[in-house]
């Protein structure tokens, strides 16, 4: 029993992610009409400057608490991601407009790939991982186990789908 609550926890967790990804496709091709196959990599550009930032006043500023570190993270990321969410549109999708669908899809992807290696060239290829800056509570119910992360991860993506 402990297991298959523990499957059907992570399991929530994962369709929550999934289902905020989708919510994010669904917006941007309400908006412009276009799948947007660099939507993933702006999101990723966003959590790489957030982790940058995160980086760095965890090192130069140790006694600042974890929710302030994770809050000018995010005032950063956020209009990181805006603008290059505008530039994007400005100089590859608007000019395409009127172009046959296959144009557009093209370049997007063309997007994509040039957003990757930007990615690749600022902050390397290897793995990184955000560092601990929230406490990493843990709980047990029932034999299985759900952290803070995933707590947060399960409440935030019902507020924003209510919203």
């Amino acid at each position: 029993m402990d297991i298959f609550l523990q499957q059907l926890i992570n399991g929530l967790v994962l369709g929550s992610v999934y289902a905020l990804v989708a919510l994010g496709y669904t917006m941007v091709y309400g908006i412009i009409e276009l799948i947007n196959f660099a939507h993933g990599e702006v999101t990723m550009m966003g959590a790489l400057v957030a982790l940058s930032v995160i980086g760095a006043l965890a090192l130069g500023m140790p006694g600042l608490p974890g929710v302030l570190i994770l809050a000018a993270g995010l005032a950063l990321a956020i209009p990181v991601c805006v603008a290059l969410g505008l530039l994007i549109e400005r100089v590859a999708y608007r000019p395409l407009r009127n172009a046959p669908r296959l144009a557009p899809l093209i370049t997007a992807i063309g997007v994509s790939i040039v957003l990757q290696n930007l990615a690749m060239l600022i902050w390397g290829k290897q793995y990184i991982s955000f560092p601990p800056v929230l406490p990493q509570g843990r709980y047990e119910i029932l034999g299985a186990h759900i952290t803070d992360v995933q707590i947060a991860i399960l409440v935030l993506t019902v507020l924003i789908m209510l919203a």
